[in-house]
């Protein structure tokens, strides 16, 4: 009988301990969140982008959204305007101070992306990375299985 691997439960450890490791080191190095630094370089993609557009790409909820653009705002990485054709829409738009954090990320992600695939052939960094896309765009179907 083939031994039933705990992926799932490995998949939770993994992404707690990185994201834990990670938001510990944003938050010594440039006062930000690895929330927030998804927000950042969202907007460095897609500046004057609705809330709403930003919240479906990162997976959170409006709501959710909403808090970490006001946390932000404070602390002047971005900030909020109406859109112009739409008054109900709100657009982020990146300011200065978050664009350079954005931009001095990219090498420290760079890094850790380097760190968690060093220890891999070409061929398992291949295969990883297929069942990382894998599960993120089918994780509806893969929950929902009935098997």
């Amino acid at each position: 009988m083939k031994k039933q691997l705990k992926v799932f439960h490995l998949l939770q450890l993994a992404h707690s301990a990185l994201f834990k490791a990670a938001d510990r080191k944003l938050k010594r190095d440039m006062h930000i969140s690895t929330t927030q630094l998804a927000v950042l370089f969202s907007l460095a993609k897609c500046d004057n982008a609705p809330i709403t557009a930003i919240a479906d790409q990162l997976n959170m909820s409006y709501s959710s959204m909403s808090g970490v653009v006001d946390r932000m705002a404070a602390i002047h990485l971005l900030k909020r305007q109406k859109d112009t054709k739409d008054a109900r829409v709100q657009n982020i738009i990146l300011l200065p101070k978050g664009k350079a954090i954005a931009q001095q990320s990219n090498q420290e992600v760079r890094h850790i992306n380097r760190a968690l695939l060093d220890e891999f052939s070409l061929s398992e960094q291949e295969t990883i990375v297929r069942f990382l896309v894998h599960i993120a765009k089918n994780a509806e179907d893969i929950v929902n299985t009935d098997k």
